[in-house]
């Protein structure tokens, strides 16, 4: 059988980015693969939001793997699922969440470097111990790091990239295989960081922000799209609805 962490692995290329369209059930993951996606990544704000719960784990942790399950029946190629901040109140619980994912098949997970509900980043040395227990399950952790989450870059941008790569460094030496930059899209910074870090560069792509070529050019070597497919996707079903049952008729 194929490896599909190392398959995953190989597909994290500094300026030749894996693109990730990322999913919410079997449904979207079967029309992405169909579509030629070369992995398949889940976000937990639109898996949570396809069942009418809230993001920051309210999904259930068995509905995780339940709809992981679902997702691979559908797919054979590499699935890496949002796990948020790892579904465990401390590092061992961690490792007994993640674990069940690997053993589920999932080649992959993102983990957050803060705590469900909370905007302060865990210290550096917690989160590195939550990121190694999740590591030695065996699964690619992509290391979620939210430096730049409501900060301004224009401003404070060599600082946070310093901080950003200070993380990168414990993360990378806790195990984890890509470092994902959330809230980021000055391209200065997003160099800086993709030149600095010992990891792969995970970038959120978003209007405003560089494009994938420019992300590319810049070395990143992971674009993902985070809810943006989910929200988008909600968006037409309600115009459609709200032509239908205006009395028009619908665009489909």
């Amino acid at each position: 059988m194929t490896d599909k962490v190392a398959e995953f692995r190989a597909l994290h290329v500094p300026g030749d980015p894996l693109i990730l369209v990322n999913i919410w059930d079997a449904g979207s993951a079967r029309a992405v693969a169909g579509a030629g996606a070369k992995a398949i990544a889940t976000g937990s704000f639109g898996v949570a939001g396809a069942q009418g719960r809230a993001d920051g784990e309210d999904f259930p942790l068995e509905d995780v793997f339940e709809n992981l399950g679902r997702i691979l029946s559908v797919t054979d190629l590499p699935v890496t699922i949002d796990m948020e901040s790892g579904y465990g109140a401390d590092p061992a619980a961690v490792g007994v969440s993640v674990g069940r994912a690997k053993a589920a098949g999932a080649a992959g997970i993102n983990m957050e470097d803060r705590l469900p509900g909370e905007n302060t980043l865990l210290p550096v040395a917690e989160a590195a111990a939550r990121y190694r227990a999740a590591a030695d399950t065996g699964i690619f952790v992509n290391a979620r790091c939210d430096t730049f989450r409501g900060a301004d870059a224009a401003k404070d941008g060599a600082a946070l990239v310093a901080a950003t790569l200070e993380r990168a460094r414990a993360y990378a030496d806790a195990g984890a295989e890509s470092l994902f930059v959330h809230f980021l899209l000055d391209p200065k910074c997003i160099g800086a960081i993709c030149e600095g870090s010992p990891l792969p560069v995970n970038i959120l792509r978003a209007k405003g922000g560089p494009t994938h070529r420019e992300l590319a050019a810049l070395g990143v070597a992971r674009i993902s799209h985070g809810h943006q497919p989910w929200a988008g996707a909600m968006a037409w079903l309600a115009a459609q609805a709200a032509q239908v049952l205006g009395g028009a008729e619908p665009d489909y």
